[in-house]
């Protein structure tokens, strides 16, 4: 294996413990009903970061609880929170993995402020303040080091998903790396595209409304361009099943079929397209190998950008999809 593969394989850092109703009882009743509360009243967290939140904040009071003697949420000092930052650190998480979590408290000392504090607040309660405020940026690191996926090694992945007569894994790569669809989003994919009319001057068919990352319960609704090539992996997939289903990536559990799950997605990655290439591969990399393939082939960022990447600036695709080495517009700069 090559020095970069080496390095690209490196240990993870091992992921915080999921809190356990038994020890979130030790925490101070008081914190964990302004917890409940918070959660309760926030419409505008999405599902999904509802989940990260409720996790998040867990793990926080927990933290309270082992190192700050379970004080109540309305004494905890910048200090504190600057004690618990540092002990994210140490566990050396990711930036994206300590960001949430001082996003997660953070929301909710916002809310504190702006509705719990009131003018007949006890005195204690009047004299909270927002710990997180003036904190530091997180800075930004790389667990690993991102390398797009490019054309050869997609197609190395498809020949041996084929040998392994995985054709599940086939019609998700293929739809994964020509679509840019998130896992949240290839999930939600509906058998009946297969049967949508193509147009006579079109390769690429429209799907249905899927919903994309965003806030509250809608999100963002996006409609994905499914290419030819994918949709006949996914015809592939869907003739080999054998039986009907209202989503196109399912699965067999017990005797009843069902929509995969993202962390499907996450163990096909880790267990079998990590060992075919040699590197690490994660879901969220077929995104930005698909817009950097586009890119490369010379399709203008503003397009890549509004109907591939579903992006609102250029300037996110550019900033973090776009994974071209420019090594040769870089030998011709002197």
């Amino acid at each position: 294996m090559s020095e970069i593969n080496m390095h690209q394989l490196k240990d993870r850092a091992d992921k915080l413990e999921d809190i356990t109703d038994e020890q979130w009882n030790l925490c101070l009743k008081e914190n964990r009903e302004m917890v409940n509360e918070y959660l309760k009243v926030n419409k505008q967290l999405s599902a999904k970061t509802k989940i990260q939140y409720t996790t998040c904040l867990k793990q926080f009071f927990m933290f309270v609880q082992d190192e700050l003697n379970n004080k109540p949420w309305y004494k905890i000092s910048k200090r504190d929170f600057i004690r618990y930052m540092s002990a994210m650190q140490d566990r050396d998480l990711s930036s994206s993995a300590i960001g949430i979590r001082k996003s997660a408290v953070s929301s909710m000392c916002k809310y504190i402020e702006n509705v719990v504090i009131e003018d007949d607040s006890p005195e204690d309660i009047k004299k909270f303040r927002n710990f997180t405020v003036g904190m530091p940026s997180v800075a930004k690191n790389s667990v690993y080091e991102k390398v797009a996926i490019t054309k050869e090694e997609y197609e190395i992945l498809l020949n041996k998903l084929k040998e392994q007569e995985d054709y599940l894994a086939m019609a998700w790569v293929a739809t994964a790396f020509n679509t840019a669809a998130r896992r949240a989003e290839l999930i939600q994919f509906k058998t009946e595209i297969i049967n949508y009319a193509i147009k006579d001057d079109k390769n690429y068919i429209i799907t249905h409304n899927v919903r994309g990352k965003g806030s509250g319960k809608e999100g963002k609704i996006i409609q994905y361009m499914v290419n030819l090539e994918a949709l006949e992996y996914i015809k592939l997939w869907i003739e080999k099943r054998g039986y009907e289903h209202e989503y196109i990536f399912t699965v067999k559990i017990g005797n009843e079929f069902h929509r995969i799950s993202e962390s499907w997605a996450n163990n096909l990655c880790q267990e079998k397209l990590t060992n075919i290439l040699g590197r690490r591969i994660n879901p969220h990399l077929f995104k930005a190998s698909c817009i950097t393939y586009l890119l490369a082939k010379g399709i203008d960022l503003k397009i890549v950008s509004r109907y591939i990447g579903h992006h609102n600036d250029v300037l996110t695709t550019s900033n973090f999809y776009d994974l071209r080495d420019f090594e040769e517009e870089k030998d011709q700069i002197f």
